[in-house]
């Protein structure tokens, strides 16, 4: 065998001589992650090199889809196995033969850190270049931190980590990161030419460990002060951003080894950070979310064009989704004055993305020509899928389904928007059922990431998998949920609501309640979000729903007296708060705390103090039960389905997995005392579930039941 056909094999890790270069192959599907296997084939390759005079240079490329996605999150918690990622890039920077790496498709994470410690980097233009570990939890630890400062400079370096956002090869190329684009897709044939033109010149192994990216070591400080200063705003609790500005700042403080040192101190403490495994459990439930029994047996319908039913703020963010997505939009308004503002409201979105520079004006023209409107239902007659986003109105809905089974064509599937009402009665009135699903959008609706897919009785599985391959084109997680009322998320949301205006009544002000739920780490109380969504909409839900209320549950009016003032929130100018002069923060309000006042003495109550842990402890306590029950009765698959709803539609902090996987880290049995403590003031309403009871006897948690 000649020495251009010599070849060895590990089990992900293939080296192949081309002449004087050492082609070195990472073949590890489905993403090439940096597995134990993988960081041992790259090792061993570095040792072939070093030990045949016949290598001039070695070029890395990765096989499949990408060059390395990241580090192998299965290994996570595991007792590590040497050699370990730091090893393998200090290995790779300190070869004495030049080592290239050739990357496409996705580069993140211990990829980068791989790319980092090599001495000559390419990548082809679509190439996606990334440190998203914060998003985890963690931050860059085989000298990321301490490598790409000196390369592209602290600014640069801190936004691409404290981001966690990937950039494209020619972003990358502009900030010094890579030292060539591609200018083709051929990433193996690109890599090998810019190798040998490097042998030509002689190129020496160029290693980052050795560079300054900047003199200048006084304002590298003005900058890490200013970053640390705008933690807590920015990252809200969150420990590992302010590790990795730690990091950044021992890499221009101290030598590179000391750096690196830190940097692994700090990367340990951020895996045993509960907020790591917090966003850990994010990050997979959001992909197990997406997985459901129908996709084992059905394959969706095609859908390239979309109907919109409803101009309004929601309609017209469905629509613009819809238009993001690539899909052709036509929406149907019962006059042409409603059609005109539902076109408003779809141009504004884009007129504003031209005038951010997210857009030019030629690609909103482009986009707006796949949408068209009309005032008949006639329009619909060969759309593949059709989206009901009118007023919350049962009788309303089932007028417009009856209008949609007449005109549209066979297979279409027929979906509805509600946020609480039964989608099995609307069905009910059509002879065509199971085309009709729901597709719960949240506002707005174009860049809420949760869409909940909500399946009644008799709809057909090739619909259910239908909308799931839709919500993966709109770039949504979805989650599939049953027919009750609220679905899912909001289900949740009106039991803890409900728990706050018991503690309104009970003598905590609406103020100190927003206080403490934001400093667990939502982004807003539960007061500030009803006079963001309007206090009216809550007010005609507590309407609709007081013919069937029990008579002997605990009612508080405090909101509805607020609505019957016509004070709804920020629209209206004030709501819990003042809005003076149309500001979106508001000021706390003496009158709001006279009418409470007057209420409580009204119910004949003493008011008492909560401390901010007490007031906690009955709204997690609240929402944990609920969403408990939701599993037990079905209406959610999983725990995880739970997380993930809460997670990306009402603001629970991400760092803390959800409220079931939170449960989880409290201990059930914990939480299940606090809500039998609570029973004993309101028995009806602290009914502890059955699911939750059940697992504290047998010792298990909610995770337990996260698999179908």
């Amino acid at each position: 065998m000649s020495n251009s056909e010599r070849q060895s094999t590990t089990e992900v890790v293939t080296q192949n001589q081309l002449g004087h270069v050492l082609l070195v192959t990472i073949n590890a599907p489905p993403v090439n992650a940096l597995s134990v296997n993988v960081r041992r084939g790259l090792a061993k390759a570095m040792d072939t090199a070093e030990a045949n005079a016949e290598v001039a240079m070695v070029l890395i490329v990765g096989a499949g889809r990408n060059f390395i996605a990241g580090a192998d999150i299965r290994e996570f918690g595991l007792a590590p196995q040497s050699p370990s990622l730091p090893d393998i890039c200090n290995r790779i920077e300190s070869c004495t033969k030049p080592v290239v790496v050739a990357i496409h498709g996705a580069t993140l994470g211990g990829g980068l850190e791989i790319a980092l410690a090599a001495h000559y980097r390419l990548a082809v233009h679509d190439a996606k270049i990334g440190l998203p570990e914060v998003t985890l939890g963690l931050m860059p630890g085989a000298g990321g931190t301490q490598r790409l400062p000196r390369l592209i400079g602290v600014v640069a370096g801190l936004e691409l980590m404290l981001g966690g956002k990937p950039i494209e090869a020619a972003r990358a190329h502009a900030l010094g990161l890579i030292d060539r684009v591609a200018r083709s897709n051929d990433v193996l044939a690109e890599g090998h030419a810019y190798t040998l033109e490097l042998i030509a010149t002689n190129a020496a192994p160029r290693r980052t460990r050795d560079m300054q990216s900047t003199k200048d070591s006084h304002a590298d400080r003005v900058v890490l002060a200013a970053a640390r200063a705008q933690l807590p705003a920015k990252y809200r609790g969150l420990f590992s951003p302010e590790k990795i500005v730690d990091a950044v700042e021992a890499a221009i403080e101290r030598p590179f080894e000391a750096g690196l040192k830190l940097e692994r101190e700090l990367f340990l403490q951020c895996m045993e950070s509960p907020q790591r495994r917090g966003l850990v459990h994010a990050f997979f439930a959001e992909r197990e979310s997406a997985k459901v029994p129908e996709a084992k047996w059905a394959t969706p319908r095609v859908v390239n064009s979309v109907g919109i039913v409803g101009g309004g703020t929601m309609g017209a963010g469905i629509a613009v989704a819809m238009l993001d997505a690539g899909l052709q939009v036509t929406m149907v308004e019962r006059d042409e004055q409603s059609l005109e503002r539902g076109r408003a409201h779809v141009s504004k979105v884009y007129d504003g993305q031209v005038a951010k520079d997210r857009m030019d004006a030629a690609t909103r023209e482009t986009v707006m020509a796949r949408f068209s409107g009309s005032t008949s239902y006639e329009a619909f007659a060969n759309t593949d899928l059709i989206v009901e986003a009118v007023f919350e109105d049962l009788m309303v809905k089932k007028a417009v389904f009856a209008e949609l089974e007449r005109v549209c064509k066979p297979g279409a599937v027929l979906a509805t928007n509600t946020s609480y009402l039964d989608i099995d009665e609307i069905a009910a009135t059509l002879s065509r059922a199971g085309d009709v699903i729901g597709l719960h959008f949240f506002s707005p609706a174009n860049i809420m990431k949760l869409l909940e897919i909500v399946v009644p009785a008799k709809v057909s599985a090739d619909v259910v998998v239908t909308s799931f391959e839709l919500a993966k084109r709109l770039k949504k997680v979805a989650v599939r949920a049953g027919v009750f009322d609220g679905f899912i998320g909001n289900r949740v949301l009106a039991k803890y609501r409900q728990v706050a205006d018991h503690l309104l009544e009970d003598g905590a002000s609406p103020y100190e309640i927003d206080r403490a739920v934001r400093e667990f780490g939502f982004p807003m109380g539960p007061f500030q979000v009803s006079d963001l969504a309007g206090g009216d909409i809550a007010w005609a839900s507590r309407k609709r729903r007081a013919a069937t209320r029990n008579p002997l549950a605990r009612y508080v009016a405090i909101g509805d007296r607020l609505c019957e003032n016509g004070w709804f929130g920020q629209k209206s100018g004030r709501g819990w708060y003042l809005y003076p002069e149309g500001a979106r923060i508001g000021q706390e309000d003496p009158e709001v705390l006279a009418i409470i006042d007057e209420e409580r003495a009204r119910a004949g109550i003493v008011p008492r103090v909560f401390s901010h842990d007490e007031i906690m402890r009955r709204y997690l306590a609240a929402m944990i039960n609920e969403g408990a029950d939701v599993v037990h009765q079905k209406i959610a698959l999983r725990p995880l389905d739970v997380d993930v709803v809460m997670l990306n539609g009402y603001g629970f902090p991400r760092h803390r997995g959800g409220p079931l996987h939170f449960a989880d880290r409290l201990g059930l049995p914990h939480v299940l005392s606090d809500i039998r403590e609570f029973a004993k003031e309101d028995s009806l309403f602290w009914q502890a579930s059955p699911l939750l009871i059940d697992l504290v006897e047998r010792g298990t948690r909610f995770a337990s039941l996260n698999t179908l």
